[in-house]
Formats: structure tokens, C-alpha cells, sequence
């Protein structure tokens, strides 16, 4: 039997200024759609009736609401989930609210509209009435925890392991489309090469590995699979975060350092010294109430995240990625005197000098 597959929208491919050098590029590509280390990620399940979706009914030709609100055992299920990638000990956390308005993350459970969540980065374009995360199926059913864990793995910014170039998966893509097509995922040809048959860019997968024992691998029955030969049989992944997953994360999102951020003082630039993909953490006390900009120097693609601390926790303001333009990332945003923010940079790639600095002013 054909099981549910978690359907991400298509989005268009990521342009870039030409001529970028390959490690640039790939430096980009990579790093994209990741959180800066750090971000709390607050959550939220729309809860209200109100909330949720208009279609047409088919047997009344008018429309219908259909709803975004789930049961406590389905949000029970999500809250076991993002504990269980916080307790790997990771630089991100999630907090739940109930103001949608502070959530970078928002959930709906519409039956029948597929499991899907944005892609890490890409739920701050989602206006904040609509969903970054949908379960579009019973997630207290035997082995649907997994697609919890799947999702939030989306969220994570990571991709899909079958789409990986070095897997070496060869289909017989006839019968994926077939398959797709019928019962219980009544797939589109499109969606079915989206987010099946197409091969991700070798720079922006999990790993430079294929692991068939991710948590973000599908299981495919019999027949799909031409080679390797010994999933011609089918593929069946224990729907559990392998041990490939657990070491992405905690790569991308390394456990805080013990010394705390630096201070940086308006007006006096502070050298980073950073690596690809590595980050530095600021601290600014504003000395008057007025728009600042924070912005970086020199030779390096990076992305400058502005956070305000509310109650001791970082909450999201504003960022600027430059995105590998001939720009360097900053970001202009309204600081208020008395008031404590936090200023995270990741840098992509550098080159020439590869001397960077960033700055308040």
C-alpha cells in the first residue's frame, strides 16, 4: 500500500548574480534557507473556527469552510516532536504562544491538504494568517508520529534524502507517476517530479552522504525503485530521527558557547574573523531612542539578523541577506534606549582578503 507523502509547495528556483565562483555559490546555496544559530522559533496552532480554508464542495458545487484547528492529542503529538529535536541539544529552541502575530511558525491540521511546512527561512514570507506547517492526516495513527518529526525537520531547513544526488537512486519513473497518481496522495505529475523524481543541487542537501534511514526519507513500496537493488524491493525508513539527522542539526545549529555575546557600541566596527558558515553573536544597548542601521564590511556573503529581547528571549525584528550581490548585508531598524538586542551574523563564504567587519551606526 502507497503511503501519505508530505507534499512541499514548488517554489522558484533562487537567483543569484552571475558569475559567482562555485564555492561562493555553493556556499549560498547551502546555507540559504538555515536559521541563523540562536533563534528561538515560537510556534502556534491557529485555534479558532474562523481559522481555515474555503473550497469548493464537489457534490454541492458551493464552497465550504473546511478548518485548521486540531485536537489536543494531534497538538500533543507536534509538542512531543519539537521536544524530541530540542532535547539533541541544539543552538535553536521552539516555544509555543498563542499569539500567531509572535510565531515564525504556524500550525493548521486541514485534513485532506497533505502534510507540508515551509522550508526553514522561507516561513518568514508566509503572511501571518496562513499556515507554515500543515497535517493533512491522523497523527495519533501507528507510525504517523514520523511525519511530525518530518516536518519540523522542514522547518529546520532541511530537504527531502531521496532527491539527494548521491543516492544513486534510479526509478522507474513510469510507475512513480502511476503510483503517486492513485490512492491516498492523488499526486499531479508535477508535484510527483517535485518532490520525488527531481535531483537537489548537490550543495544544498543534508549531507554529503545519502542516509535511507532519515527521518526526512519516504518509504516506497516495491517496484519504484530500479536501483540500488537492494530497495527494488522497497525502502521502509523507521519514521525515527537517525543518527545522519541528529549530526546535521547539531552542525548547523551547535549548543551556545559558554562565553555570552559581545558588546557592540555604535560607531565602533568589530573584525569577524568568520569562517563558512560560522557565526558571531552581538549585543546592543541602544544610547537613544532613533532608526539604526547593522551592517557588515568587506569581503563575505553573510546574513544579519536583528533580535530584540523580550522577557529574557530573543524575539525576531528584522535581517538582511545580501544574498551573494555585490552588497554587504544591513539592515536598518528602530532601537529603543533601555531596551537590549541581539545581533547575529552568519557569514555564507568570503574571498579576497576575506577580512569582514560588522558595525552599528
Amino acid at each position: 500500500m502507497t503511503a501519505r507523502f508530505c507534499s512541499l509547495a514548488q517554489q522558484p528556483a533562487p537567483a543569484f548574480a552571475p558569475g559567482l565562483a562555485a564555492e561562493r555559490l555553493g556556499a549560498l546555496l547551502g546555507g540559504r534557507r538555515m536559521w541563523v544559530n540562536g533563534t528561538v522559533l515560537h510556534y502556534c496552532f491557529f485555534d479558532r473556527d474562523s481559522d481555515g480554508s474555503v473550497i469548493p464542495d464537489p457534490e454541492t458545487g458551493r464552497t465550504r469552510h473546511v478548518s485548521w484547528v486540531g485536537g489536543k492529542k494531534q497538538r500533543d503529538v507536534v509538542r512531543e516532536c519539537f521536544q524530541e529535536w530540542q532535547n539533541l541539544g541544539i543552538g535553536l529552541s521552539f516555544v509555543e504562544v498563542s499569539d500567531r502575530s509572535e510565531a515564525e511558525l504556524r500550525i493548521g491540521f486541514q485534513l485532506g491538504d497533505g502534510s507540508w511546512s515551509t522550508v526553514g527561512k522561507d516561513a518568514l514570507r508566509v503572511g501571518l494568517n496562513e499556515r507554515t506547517m500543515n497535517f493533512g492526516w491522523d497523527l495519533t495513527e501507528p507510525g504517523e508520529r514520523g511525519t511530525a518529526l518530518h516536518e519540523i525537520g522542514h522547518a529546520l531547513g532541511m530537504l527531502h534524502e531521496h532527491q539527494s544526488p548521491f543516492a544513486g537512486i534510479h526509478w522507474d519513473e513510469e510507475a512513480v507517476y502511476a503510483d503517486l497518481a492513485g490512492p491516498p496522495n492523488f499526486w499531479s505529475r508535477d508535484r510527483t517530479f517535485f518532490n520525488i523524481l527531481r535531483k537537489l543541487d548537490p550543495r544544498e542537501v543534508n549531507g554529503s552522504v545519502w542516509d535511507p534511514q532519515s527521518i526526512m526519507e519516504y518509504p516506497f513500496s516495491a517496484g519504484l525503485i530500479l536501483e540500488p537493488e537492494q530497495f527494488r524491493a522497497g525502502l521502509n525508513p523507521p519514521g525515527a530521527l537517525s543518527e545522519a539527522d541528529k549530526e546535521f542539526v547539531r552542525r548547523w545549529y551547535p549548543p551556545a558557547a559558554a562565553r555570552g555575546p559581545a558588546e557592540l557600541v555604535p560607531f565602533r566596527s568589530v573584525p569577524l574573523r568568520l569562517g563558512r558558515a560560522g557565526q558571531a553573536d552581538f549585543v546592543v544597548e541602544p544610547p537613544e531612542t532613533r532608526a539604526y542601521t547593522v551592517g557588515t564590511f568587506g569581503d563575505g556573503d553573510a546574513v544579519v539578523v536583528v533580535f530584540e529581547e523580550r522577557d529574557g528571549e530573543p524575539r525576531y525584528l528584522s535581517a538582511q541577506d545580501d544574498g551573494g550581490t555585490p552588497h554587504n548585508a544591513a539592515v536598518r531598524v528602530r532601537l529603543v534606549k533601555g531596551r537590549r538586542y541581539v545581533v547575529r551574523v552568519r557569514q555564507y563564504s568570503s574571498w579576497g582578503s576575506g577580512q569582514t567587519a560588522v558595525m552599528c551606526w
